[in-house]
């Protein structure tokens, strides 16, 4: 059987902050595999949201690769890197990013906007949004309220939900747990890993958190794939 594609493959990467080419970080070779689980563990200052903005394409690599679904993002213009990244990329923040004035069912159908090719996955996208949430544990009735008035339990499920719709490829979460008690986040990572699993979608998960490393099918320290650069030269 044909092994496939990395659906993420970093190589020969370098980066430097502008205007601090002693501050920056080098990657020679990263990849996640279609389907798998990845847990990121790195301390502060590692290097973790500058491997992020890269794979997002929100910065760019000095040098090298940084290829998403078989895709190389520094090819792409600005219109089609963000349109890229809406199809490709669910987002999990740290600090959730939902609109907190607007709904739940609003929150989560946001990406739809931006990403035609996930919305044309979806027959219903509102009843989507609905069974997201049902199967993310959030109660009855969830999809009407204002996101802000939830609990941060409740705010990151509707993030996750969020990320999660029209099933992209690739999911990127950015220390969602970092909030939550123990058995909370457990919990989380249980239902979130069981919708990315139905679909076949890829988690890269960054966090400091440790103990987080049994729920992951693999689990990468940055110092072992990147050479963060500090001080001077």
């Amino acid at each position: 059987m044909t092994e496939k594609p990395a659906i993420l493959h970093l190589e020969d990467v370098s980066y430097r902050w502008p205007g601090r080419a002693s501050f920056g970080l080098n990657v020679p070779d990263f990849q996640v595999a279609p389907s798998e689980t990845v847990l990121l563990l790195g301390a502060s200052g590692s290097g973790k949201s500058t491997l992020l903005s890269m794979i997002c394409a929100t910065i760019f690599a000095d040098a090298g690769q940084v290829n998403v679904s078989g895709q190389n993002i520094a090819q792409l213009s600005a219109g089609q890197r963000d349109r890229f990244r809406a199809e490709q990329i669910g987002l999990i923040f740290q600090q959730f990013n939902l609109l907190p004035f607007a709904s739940v069912a609003d929150n989560i159908l946001l990406p739809l906007q931006f990403a035609p090719e996930r919305r044309k996955r979806i027959a219903d996208p509102e009843a989507e949004a609905q069974r997201l949430c049902d199967a993310l544990g959030l109660p009855q009735g969830v999809m009407t309220s204002r996101a802000g008035a939830l609990s941060v339990g409740q705010q990151q499920r509707v993030a996750a939900a969020r990320a999660l719709i029209g099933t992209p490829p690739l999911i990127i979460a950015d220390e969602p747990t970092s909030s939550l008690d123990a058995e909370t986040q457990a919990t989380f990572l249980e239902l979130l890993f069981a919708q990315s699993q139905a679909h076949g979608t890829t988690v890269l998960m960054v966090s400091h958190d440790a103990r987080l490393a049994a729920q992951f099918d693999r689990v990468v320290k940055m110092a072992d794939i990147a050479t963060a650069v500090r001080g001077a030269q």
